[in-house]
């Protein structure tokens, strides 16, 4: 009976020392949250790294914006820009030329250094083929009257520009590598740019060529100061006399009438800038030519 007991206290004591290695050895199970914080803590480290790309890419398109910008307003700069800039003879202009059109030669006179500048000016930018065709007329109209003008103060005082021996023929300015004339830049130069417009424009320093503008042309706003200078002088009295049906006209319309023929006939163009509506058949005739000084 005694060993009996002793061997179940044996058999006892065995199972409680498993039991207690089984219990040791068994992985201890993580609380819920502790898990639950460690895959939190991975997934946004996983989607970190995978957002990394798309924010290297974000300099890059704030880069290529700016870029495009700027060049679109660099273009539309340039395409506004006049090829020359005729503001010092715009200048003188305004100071020394009425309204109508009268050109004080005398306070002129003490304007000359800065009427050399500007054709001095002109010599050392001239037309090329990349300038638009106003910018050419522009330039061109300008420097026929600035030159005018230029040999009239250096004769001055005189009745007319017909005192001066051959006044279209001198050679006196010099552009670039050559010396020009009245006469070649008028015939040679703008009459082949076919606008017949630019007879209202130049200027002989006459009573009765068209007058002067106490403004300079500019090739942004040729058209109109062509078209106006065109209307004043259709509706000046003094240079033409218009009616329906009787046309008492400069000879300016007689000394260069192809030109005025270019897209149909005379009395088209006529009608294109008079205030009077001109019969076809209207007759026509041409008043004597004023060469006084338009002073």
């Amino acid at each position: 009976m005694r060993y009996l007991i002793v061997l179940v206290f044996a058999l006892v004591l065995s199972s409680c020392s498993s039991t207690k290695k089984i219990v040791e050895n068994t992985p201890k199970e993580e609380p819920k949250e502790a898990v639950e914080v460690e895959a939190k803590v991975k997934t946004e480290t996983i989607l970190q790294a995978e957002e990394i790309p798309a924010a290297t890419e974000v300099p890059i398109e704030v880069e290529v914006t700016p870029k495009v910008k700027e060049t679109t307003i660099q273009e539309t700069i340039i395409a506004s820009t006049e090829a020359f800039n005729h503001n010092e003879w715009n200048k003188l202009l305004a100071q020394h030329v009425s309204d109508a059109g009268n050109v004080d030669y005398k306070s002129f006179k003490s304007s000359r250094k800065a009427l050399t500048n500007y054709i001095t000016s002109l010599g050392t930018s001239m037309p090329n083929n990349r300038w638009i065709k106003e910018d050419k007329l522009v330039y061109w109209i300008n420097a026929y009257n600035a030159m005018t003008v230029d040999l009239i103060l250096r004769n001055y005082p005189l009745q007319s520009i017909k005192d001066i021996k051959d006044p279209w023929e001198q050679r006196l300015w010099k552009l670039g590598d050559k010396w020009y004339n009245l006469e070649e830049i008028e015939h040679q130069i703008l009459r082949k740019m076919d606008e017949p417009r630019i007879h209202f424009a130049i200027v002989c320093a006459s009573f009765s060529c068209p007058k002067l503008q106490n403004e300079a042309f500019t090739a942004s706003n040729l058209e109109a100061q062509l078209t106006n200078a065109t209307k004043e002088f259709l509706s000046d009295k003094n240079r033409n006399d218009i009616s329906e049906n009787n046309l008492k006209l400069s000879k300016i319309f007689k000394w260069f009438k192809k030109d005025f023929e270019q897209n149909g006939s005379l009395i088209d163009f006529l009608n294109k800038y008079s205030v009077i509506s001109i019969s076809e058949k209207a007759n026509k005739s041409y008043l004597d030519y004023n060469w006084d000084l338009n002073n």
